[in-house]
């Protein structure tokens, strides 16, 4: 075997409640001083508690009118860690440099800004609305900065900003990136206190992980490093921080916010991270651990660690969320700043808030651990570890290294198939309401959905379950003990659960900080439906939720064969998921987006609303053989590209569009000309449509057949383009072997019906905010 393709950190930047900068945030933990105070920026008069991390954003030609202030903290962040790495962002270099970011509650400020207004006014500020979404954040740092490589937002709650790493590791190992700057942003806001105060996690105090552990202190900020192949940074002459071994993904399947009492997620993330890094326990010298001061977390992270380590009498300990408070989305990516500054400097942060009675308490809870009270230690570091657990049982590990540690490429190039399919999409339009999916008792009862656990799901949870399970049964996989941790997902969606979102600050804003809704908090969280699927069917693996507008359902699918090919999981479940709701159709309203025109039209501005939920199941070769799987068609190559430009846009990103397609093709290893049909992203917006026709006249040089699903169901956004790689698949199988298309060629366009019996290879493609789009390319399997 080759040897894997080196990582390493040449860059860092950071923001919050020590300190605008690293060196000053680095100074203040390491001398052991507090970022606690009494929170400012909310009202918290009726609440049992008003301490907060918050940080004070130093003047900048930036302001809230342009962006939100999760993203104004992020590029606050990347701007520190790009000068750091002294990277140099012409046109030719910024074409390559990729962003890949984590965030829990997105654009949560701008959402209490714009509603806020609404009641005050009657209208809200129409620009805000492009500000709510976690999917703007990694975008916007890419517009910022003239970045135009592969973006993502990962937003699975508390561990974002670890994954975030972590994937953007995974895609320089691919070789399809040689930078990204890749972190995590989260801003204080009244959703996330009001919503922890619901759930009466937060401490009156300040927050004393593996100590009184009484309660969260919750605190903003961003963490941002600059990752690169080794390969890459040598030959610009870089400064190596570091290096990032491997990283571990896993999923409780117990709990939508509680973790598992007996520690197993966690330490199956853990031990993946060790293993994927060729390591030892015994070889770990420091672990920055998520140490959040709850009592449930800091027991099962107590035991994860003493059953994994113990014996390692070398090891030390500390939560840095004694200090700066727990920063949510941008906790694991602060927490990786500070594990590169240990192993640079040979110094490890304390945990603090002992007093001496804790101090005793301590010596019998730790053992040989060394949980590093009060006073920042001495030591050279060889390895690091960082920890990371999350809302919706998501746990991510991931190792640092000081030296180069030799680890054989353990990608496996394997066929991926598509072995199953569970669709769920509206196909019942009314013009008030656009396309709405109809759930009845009959579709939970098929699949032994007890009335207790659904009741507990909001709409997007629904949607996701009910097709996640259809997916499993249609491949026909058993979830048990003897496959649970060989079996990932990654769900893909444009908005996220926004109903509860807004319904939970809606009620903010009428009654106080105070009234947060413990039953509706759970489910604002992006991840959630990923996590009732996980504990629903008992899938314990890689689990990510990815957040970057309507394409998110086919970068899901670009995202699960990535896990798959490097080597992590066997089955992978990839899904589009979005909701059409009241709060969806006002929203999209009052963008003015709406419309009755027909898809192609070229008529106006908008198109209709749609919703649902779309499951593919991804499988290798090598497990579908084994089980015998149907298949409906192998996914033969995908790609991922961008070009800046304005949120909420999409004229000028027809290069991106052309790249995608073109890299997808060389992915597969076929020329252009041999894809014999698309189905294409075309939504009745005169914009979107005339940008799709104009890039495929352009580029083939054939008439080619364009299959629109969003005809018959509307703009789903995720859940439109993981239907199109469905399509695309049954298409392929013969399960569809005829369908009206749109017939493109250089002078015109008609509609008819095509034949499809002797396709061979079909092309899904779909944009995103920004200019974002993905490309996947599916082959008949002969």
């Amino acid at each position: 075997m080759t040897e894997q393709k080196r990582c390493v950190v040449t860059g860092l930047g950071l923001i919050c409640g020590l300190g605008n900068n690293v060196d000053e945030c680095w100074d203040t933990a390491i001398h052991g001083k507090s970022g606690i105070s009494v929170v400012k920026s909310i009202d918290t008069e009726k609440c049992y508690s008003h301490k907060g991390a918050e940080v004070s954003l130093p003047d900048s030609k930036l302001s809230d009118e342009q962006y939100d202030r999760s993203s104004l903290l992020c590029i606050k962040a990347a701007q520190e860690a790009i000068d750091d790495a002294n990277l140099k962002l012409e046109d030719e270099t910024a074409d390559n440099i990729g962003v890949i970011l984590g965030s829990c509650v997105g654009g949560a400020a701008s959402i209490d800004k714009y509603y806020t207004e609404r009641y005050k006014n009657g209208s809200g500020n129409k620009a805000d609305i492009l500000k709510i979404h976690a999917s703007a954040i990694a975008n916007n740092v890419a517009k910022h900065f003239n970045l135009n490589g592969i973006t993502a937002n990962i937003v699975n709650a508390c561990a974002a900003g670890t994954l975030s790493l972590s994937y953007a590791c995974d895609l320089i190992r691919a070789g399809k990136a040689d930078v990204f700057v890749a972190g995590g942003s989260d801003s204080f806001s009244s959703l996330a206190f009001a919503g922890f105060h619901a759930l009466h996690a937060l401490s009156q105090d300040d927050c004393s992980p593996f100590n009184h552990s009484n309660g969260i202190t919750l605190g903003e900020g961003s963490g941002i490093l600059i990752i690169e192949s080794y390969e890459h940074a040598v030959n610009r002459g870089a400064k190596i921080y570091c290096e990032i071994l491997g990283s571990g993904v896993s999923s409780d399947a117990y709990h939508i916010t509680a973790p598992r009492p007996d520690g197993e997620g966690q330490m199956s993330a853990i031990s993946r991270a060790i293993k994927n890094s060729e390591l030892n326990f015994a070889d770990v010298d420091y672990i920055n651990a998520h140490g959040t001061g709850t009592a449930k977390n800091d027991e099962a992270e107590f035991l994860s660690l003493h059953k994994l380590f113990d014996g390692n009498n070398h090891l030390s300990v500390s939560s840095t969320k004694s200090m700066t408070g727990h920063c949510l989305g941008a906790a694991g990516s602060i927490e990786a700043v500070f594990t590169a500054k240990a192993i640079e400097s040979s110094k490890l942060p304390p945990t603090i808030g002992y007093s001496e009675e804790d101090l005793d308490n301590l010596k019998t809870k730790s053992g040989t651990l060394d949980f590093i009270p009060n006073t920042y230690r001495n030591k050279s570091v060889d390895y690091a570890v960082s920890n990371s657990f999350a809302f919706g049982g998501n746990n991510a590990s991931i190792v640092f290294s000081k030296n180069h540690h030799k680890i054989l490429n353990r990608s496996n190039k394997s066929h991926i198939y598509i072995t199953g399919i569970g669709q769920l999409c509206g196909e019942n339009y009314q013009p008030d309401k656009g396309y709405q999916a109809e759930i009845t008792s009959a579709d939970y009862k098929e699949y032994g959905i007890k009335m207790a656990f659904y009741r507990k799901l909001d709409r997007l949870s629904q949607l996701q379950l009910l097709s996640g399970v259809k997916a499993l049964d249609d491949a026909k996989i058993n979830v048990d003990e003897n496959n649970e941790n060989d079996i990932g997902i990654i769900i893909g969606t444009s908005d996220g659960p926004m109903t509860e979102i807004i319904n939970f600050q809606k009620n903010v804003i009428e009654n106080g900080t105070q009234s947060g809704s413990a039953f509706l908090f759970p489910n604002t969280v992006y991840n959630a439906a990923g996590g009732y699927l996980s504990i629903f069917a008992g899938i314990k693996g890689y689990n990510v939720t990815v957040a970057n507008g309507f394409q998110s359902g086919l970068q899901s699918v670009c995202y699960a064969a990535d896990v798959i090919h490097n080597g992590n999981e066997s089955i992978m479940l990839a899904t589009g998921t979005d909701e059409n709701t009241d709060v969806e159709s006002d929203l999209y309203s009052h963008l003015g987006v709406i419309s009755e025109n027909d898809l192609y039209s070229l008529q106006d501005n908008g198109f209709k609303l749609g919703e649902g939920s779309v499951s593919i199941v991804l499988e290798s070769k090598e497990s579908a053989e084994k089980r015998c799987s149907k298949k409906y068609a192998e996914v033969a190559g995908y790609a991922m590209a961008r070009k800046s430009i304005e949120f909420g846009q999409l004229k000028g990103s027809e290069s991106a569009m052309k790249k995608a397609i073109y890299e997808a093709c060389s992915n597969a290893e076929i020329s252009l000309n041999q894809i014999d049909g698309i189905c294409g992203f075309g939504n009745g917006d005169k914009t979107v449509d005339n940008i799709e026709m104009s890039v495929y006249k352009e580029i083939f040089d054939k008439p080619i057949s364009v299959f629109l699903v969003k005809e018959k169901s509307g703009e789903a956004r995720a859940a439109s383009a993981a239907m199109q790689v469905a399509f695309a698949a049954k298409v392929l199988s013969g399960e569809i072997q005829s369908s009206d298309a749109y017939i493109l060629s250089k002078e015109n366009v008609s509609y008819k019906d095509v034949n499809t019996k002797e396709y061979k290879y079909m092309l899904a493609v779909s944009f995103g905010t920004r200019g974002t789009y993905s490309a996947v390319i599916l082959r008949k399997i002969l």
